[in-house]
C-alpha cells in the first residue's frame, strides 16, 4: 500500500510540474504573439511613412539646427532638394551591388549654399569604370532621398579608410578623409538628375523594410496552443 501511495503521489507531482510548465510556456508564447502583434502595426506604419516620404515633393535638405532631431524612424528617405557647389575633392568610392551589377557608389561633397556641406551619393558606377567618373558639375541643384550614415563597414567587413576600402557609406569616416569638418550626419542618395555621359547612374535607392512580423505571429501562437493541448491532455489524463 505504502508503494502506491508514493506512486500515486509520484504521478501526481509530475502532472502539477508539467501542467505548471504548460501555463508558463501557454503565457510566454501568447505573450510573445502579442508582441509580434504590436510590432507588426508599427512595421506597417513605418512602411507607409517612408512610402509617403519618398513620394512627397521634395524639401529643403535638413540644416545644422535639424541635425540632433535626426532619426532613422523618422526622417530616412525623406525627398529632398540642396543647392550648391561641388567641391573638388576626389571621390569616394564605396562597394556596392545594384541590379546593374557589382561596382561602386560615387560619394562626393557639396557645399550648400546654406552654408554647410553634405556627401552626395551621386550614384553608381561599374567595376570597370572606377576610373573613369567624369567629375560632378560644379554648380547643382540635387534632389534624391535623405540616407542616414552607415558606420563601420558592410559585407561582413570594416571599412579601411587608410587603404580607401569603403564597405559602407559611413558619413563621419568619409568626411574626416575629405577633411570637411561640417558635412551633415547623412548623406543624399540623388535621383537621375546628375546622370548623364561619364556620370554615375543615380536613383538606384532601394527601400527594402523585412516584414516577417506575421510569420512570428502564427508561430507564437501555434506554440501557445500546442502548450495549452498538452495541459488539456494531462487533465484527461488525470481525470
Amino acid at each position: 500500500m505504502t508503494q502506491i501511495g508514493d506512486d500515486a503521489r509520484s504521478k501526481q507531482s509530475s502532472r502539477i510540474a508539467f501542467s505548471a510548465l504548460c501555463v508558463i510556456a501557454f503565457v510566454v508564447f501568447t505573450s510573445l504573439g502579442i508582441w509580434q502583434i504590436q510590432r507588426r502595426a508599427w512595421k506597417l506604419d513605418l512602411i507607409a511613412a517612408i512610402d509617403s516620404r519618398i513620394h512627397a515633393s521634395a524639401t529643403d535638405a535638413p540644416g545644422p539646427q535639424s541635425w540632433p532631431q535626426l532619426s532613422a524612424e523618422h526622417d530616412a528617405y525623406r525627398h529632398v532638394r540642396i543647392e550648391g557647389a561641388f567641391l573638388g575633392t576626389p571621390p569616394v568610392l564605396v562597394q556596392a551591388v545594384t541590379e546593374l551589377g557589382p561596382g561602386y557608389w560615387v560619394m562626393s561633397p557639396l557645399h550648400a549654399a546654406r552654408g554647410f556641406t553634405i556627401l552626395i551619393n551621386r550614384g553608381f558606377v561599374a567595376q570597370d569604370d572606377k576610373d573613369r567618373v567624369a567629375p560632378p558639375p560644379t554648380d547643382a541643384t540635387v534632389t534624391g532621398l535623405l540616407r542616414m550614415t552607415e558606420p563601420g563597414g558592410g559585407f561582413l567587413r570594416k571599412n579601411d579608410p587608410d587603404a580607401g576600402r569603403w564597405y559602407s557609406r559611413d558619413v563621419a569616416a568619409i568626411a574626416k578623409v575629405m577633411n570637411v569638418p561640417d558635412a551633415a550626419p547623412y548623406f543624399v542618395d540623388a535621383d537621375t538628375a546628375l546622370s548623364g555621359p561619364g556620370q554615375p547612374f543615380g536613383g538606384l535607392t532601394v527601400v527594402n523594410l523585412p516584414n516577417n512580423h506575421l510569420v512570428y505571429v502564427i508561430t507564437w501562437f501555434a506554440l501557445a496552443a500546442m502548450a495549452a493541448a498538452a495541459w488539456v491532455k494531462v487533465m484527461r489524463n488525470k481525470a
